[in-house]
């Protein structure tokens, strides 16, 4: 590449990552040993860069993505381009035109790249005008459909909503009823991944008014059933109702004429009945559910079919073990799920908790750096990481985990308290209080970091500033015990010891740890209540694990009061 502009189209009617993916593919062909690196963010934004892989819709089965994840994808893609940039030798320009009228998936993208490339030779032009390329786009049901398939096997929600939007205007119910259900159900599906649940069960309703077709209306339950059980806002999601449209899918697959079709039908229909009943605090009920489904499906499927379904079952299974109390069965389980599905990063996640669990940390970052790979770059997988990094004292590994989740999802509050909290043991005040305030402004009465920030403003003498801000940590949850500790330092540092004590009673109250009894008796010495302080010294010195400092402090202290007491 030059310094001479090159400009790429990314009009929405090219589909999603229109511009951006061709962009990536001009430097996958210039360092193809970085973009093996990235292989499957870049297949998954270009997949015309992998000539062996298959269109997503001819994956069997369709495994959905959540709507989020085209954020992981742009990160990887972004860090692709952002190491790139940082060997030009040269600037470059590149324009991005039409941006305006960009899929949502491209301008995510570029927001992220704007930010991102800060001070590297490349610049980035981007217009709303510019050179428009001619779209040959079919115009057919059939090759509609085909796009839409793709685009929901991809992840790509906006672009398939408005594919299907398409769809269902060129088709009518009663002139083509299977095109104008594969529209509606997938604008559905794409509806519901784009948390507008609301709007995938009016078009349900609207299918059933439209037809009486057995299989629609036996899918269509089903979709309903799964909206009342996992999609709508919380308020509205109705187990009742779930159970009520499960038992409606369960009815019709047995009318089905293919015995094959009525086996994987009413088995997938199941596993929404043993989810119900997990929850309903019936975990037998629903081993017993997802075990006879096992048992069915591995006599109508060949050796080696359908190895996904097979995993998803044994998946559900391993979820109900944990939720019995069974962790080495749910093992067993994810560990055969994995052996079958050995792509999903889902499984990964979750037998890297059973790992964590366990004490097995060494294995739990294995499985966790796997699902980081194959999500690809999870958010949840590198704070999970992250966490026991700092557990396994290796605090650079947990801030650099740490500032990745922050790079792909700004609003992770966990995130944000865990690296602020990092700085604070380490020190870096500055950089602790930027971040806390940075996470307040997403959240301003999250008390974590309202705690977090009036240690801050404590340790920097601003002790007015600091007393209200953890006031307003307690306000918002009454049983953090760092507030009340922290808040009783800050009142014993103004004078007010009788107030200190009260906090430090609360903490008591609270926490068995042994640093709100060593404060409380410290404040009780000053209010000369030598033997009630004894008796907190005391306490706490019976507490397993203390580190060696803190129980010098405390038979310091405690041998001063028994002079105090004895004088």
């Amino acid at each position: 590449m030059t310094d001479e502009p090159v400009g790429y189209d990314c009009h929405r009617d090219h589909g999603p990552y229109a511009g951006v993916a061709a962009f990536l593919g001009r430097i996958a062909a210039d360092r193809p040993r970085l973009a093996a690196r990235h292989r499957v963010e870049l297949h998954a934004i270009a997949p015309r860069l992998d000539h062996t892989a298959r269109p997503a819709a001819e994956e069997e089965p369709i495994r959905f993505h959540p709507a989020r994840r085209t954020a992981w994808l742009a990160y990887g893609a972004v860090e692709f381009v952002a190491a790139w940039a940082g060997r030009l030798r040269q600037p470059v320009t590149v324009r991005f035109d039409h941006v305006g009228e960009a899929d949502e998936t491209t301008r995510e993208l570029l927001d992220i790249l704007a930010r991102r490339i800060g001070s590297s030779p490349l610049r980035l032009d981007r217009r709303d005008g510019g050179p428009r390329r001619t779209v040959a786009a079919d115009p057919t049901p059939e090759a509609i459909r085909r796009t839409l398939g793709d685009s929901l096997a991809r992840g790509f929600y906006h672009h398939a909503a408005r594919t299907a939007r398409s769809g269902r205007a060129t088709v009518t119910p009663d002139g083509d009823l299977r095109h104008w259900w594969a529209f509606t159900t997938g604008l559905a599906t794409a509806l519901a991944a784009l948390d507008r649940a609301t709007e995938a069960l009016d078009l349900y309703h609207e299918a059933r008014a439209a037809t009486d077709d057995p299989k629609i209306t036996m899918s269509a339950a089903y979709a309903t059933a799964m909206l009342y059980a996992r999609h709508l806002p919380a308020a509205d999601q109705d187990p009742a109702q779930a159970r009520h449209w499960l038992e409606q899918a369960l009815h019709l697959a047995a009318g089905l004429h293919d015995q094959r079709q009525r086996v994987l039908s009413t088995v997938f229909y199941e596993q929404g009945l043993a989810l119900l009943d997990s929850r309903a605090g019936e975990p037998a009920r629903a081993l017993r559910l997802i075990d006879d489904g096992l048992a069915r499906l591995t006599a109508v499927l060949a050796l080696g079919e359908r190895p996904q379904d097979l995993a998803r079952l044994r998946h559900n299974r391993a979820q109900v073990h944990l939720a019995m109390g069974d962790p080495a069965q749910a093992m067993a389980d994810l560990d055969t799920v994995i052996a079958h599905d050995p792509d999903n990063c889902e499984y990964y996640v979750d037998r890297a908790a059973l790992h964590r669990a366990a004490d097995r940390s060494r294995a739990a970052i294995r499985d966790y750096g796997t699902a980081i790979r194959l999500g690809p770059h999870l958010p949840e997988a590198y704070y999970n990481r992250a966490m026991l990094e700092q557990e396994r004292g290796r605090p650079e590994r947990a801030r650099d985990d740490l500032d990745r989740v922050l790079a792909i999802d700004p609003g992770h509050l966990d995130a944000q308290i865990a690296l602020v909290n990092l700085h604070v043991e380490h020190g870096a005040f500055d950089a602790a209080e930027a971040g806390a305030r940075a996470g307040l402004a997403l959240a301003p009465q999250e008390p974590a970091l309202l705690c977090t920030l009036g240690l801050i403003r404590s340790e920097r003498g601003s002790l007015a500033e600091a007393e209200d801000l953890l006031t307003r940590a307690l306000a918002g949850d009454p049983e953090l015990v760092e507030a009340w500790t922290n808040r009783a330092a800050v009142r014993f540092e103004r004078g007010d010891v009788a107030a200190a004590v009260a906090d430090l009673d609360r903490a008591v109250a609270l926490s068995a740890a042994p640093v709100p009894r060593y404060n409380r008796g410290t404040a009780l010495m000053r209010l000369g209540r030598w033997e009630d302080a004894a008796r907190d010294f005391t306490h706490a010195l019976a507490q397993p694990g203390l580190d060696r400092a803190l129980r010098r402090d405390l038979r310091t202290e405690l041998a001063r009061c028994r002079r105090a007491t004895t004088g």
